[in-house]
């Protein structure tokens, strides 16, 4: 060996993120299978790389004995001592191997121990390097179709993109460049497999970490996301900081940081609202851009109802139930929304109403009942405004 292959190694140790130690190792590995090979066995052999110069050395120990039962293993006193007069029975004596001497099936079996160990390091690097981006996203260029699933290419590996991974509706081109979030990473026999998705909730949350500076840095927080991929999706955002508005950080100016989610995303419609730790409140924010009469909200069941005006009670529910669905899954509460008519028809609002009084006492537990300031301030002006037109009439 010389200094062109130590070259080599490092060249290797760089482009495939392979430790030179560990090419070394499979080179003296390699080397004491070849011994192995040609001799028989290697368990007295040692086998000595300069890590700098790409020297090595083979060197077989034999123990000094009186009369010799294994050659391979032992040496003569007589043998010893003329190697070197101090020898004396029982001490080791080192021999060098000539590897030119293996035969020709020991080298190819020792290419191939050099070559198995090669693949099994590139294998172990491409796991450690991608199981550190489970949980992410990587940017994949679109190969091909494979029946309903598309061939993605990450670079010094490929993945497919499951059917059941997609967003309805969509369609790339080869050579197409994407996003994809990483759902999981595991070691094979083979290269890792890569599990990756485009309709994955978390796919938004690293987007805006990926535009937002505020998000990437910890000051504006994403609580929960609710995804209908292709459709939309509502994100609820919370601040660390006082100074600094949620939901305005991750709109931008003009729009422009939502702007460039919903280009990626290819024209999905995002919710940005705000998040509470009051859920009635947060159920509120939810069922954004609906307006919201009241809330009750029973935290031990997770079950919430709300009531809406009448002329929002469609806005409320959205196209096909999907607005009041992707709040549920946003706040975790099943909520049921009935109409301002129909909860006073049912005595519901009644019932709410003085649950919400006494709430405003002080009862805030079991069931949980909130309404929003200004419509809190609306309703006590129009009982007062009622209670003082009633007499008025009755003096007339």
């Amino acid at each position: 060996m010389n200094k062109e292959l130590i070259e080599a190694i490092n060249l290797l140790e760089k482009e495939n993120n392979i430790s030179k130690d560990v090419l070394l190792e499979a080179i003296e590995n390699s080397l004491l299978t070849a011994y192995k090979n040609n001799y028989g066995r290697a368990d007295n052999v040692k086998v000595n790389i300069n890590r700098e110069t790409g020297d090595f050395s083979i060197v077989a120990e034999r123990e000094v004995v009186e009369t010799v039962e294994d050659p391979m293993t032992q040496v003569s006193l007589a043998e010893a001592k003329l190697l070197n007069s101090k020898y004396e029975l029982g001490d080791v004596v080192q021999f060098s191997v000539n590897s030119k001497e293996f035969g020709r099936i020991a080298v190819q079996n020792a290419k191939n121990v050099i070559l198995q160990k090669l693949r099994e390091a590139e294998r172990n690097a491409l796991y450690e390097e991608w199981h550190c981006r489970e949980k992410d996203i990587v940017t994949g260029i679109v190969q091909r179709y494979v029946g309903r699933n598309i061939s993605i290419n990450l670079g010094k590996i490929d993945t497919i993109l499951n059917e059941s991974e997609q967003v309805k509706g969509e369609v790339f081109k080869p050579t197409e460049r994407i996003k994809l979030y990483v759902i999981e990473v595991k070691e094979t026999q083979r290269d890792p497999r890569i599990t990756v998705s485009r309709s994955h909730p978390d796919l938004v949350k690293r987007l805006f970490e990926s535009e937002v500076a505020e998000v990437r840095d910890g000051t504006v927080e994403i609580k929960a996301i609710a995804r209908e991929a292709g459709s939309r999706t509502k994100m609820a955002v919370s601040s660390n900081d006082p100074n600094v508005d949620p939901v305005g950080a991750c709109v931008g100016l003009n729009g422009a940081r939502v702007s460039a989610v919903v280009n990626e995303l290819r024209g999905e419609k995002i919710d940005i609202i705000n998040w509470d730790d009051n859920p009635a409140f947060l159920i509120e924010n939810a069922l954004s851009p609906a307006k919201v009469i009241l809330v009750a909200a029973d935290e031990e069941a997770r079950e919430a109802q709300v009531i809406v005006p009448d002329y929002q009670l469609s806005l409320a529910i959205g196209k096909e139930g999907q607005n009041a669905r992707l709040a549920a899954r946003l706040t975790g509460f099943k909520i049921d929304i009935k109409s301002e008519t129909q909860a006073r028809e049912s005595g519901l609002l009644d019932e709410l109403e003085s649950g919400y009084e006494e709430g405003f006492e002080g009862y805030t537990d079991d069931p949980l009942i909130s309404v929003a300031e200004e419509d809190a301030a609306e309703a006590a002006e129009n009982e007062a405004a009622e209670g003082t037109e009633e007499p008025a009439a009755e003096q007339e």
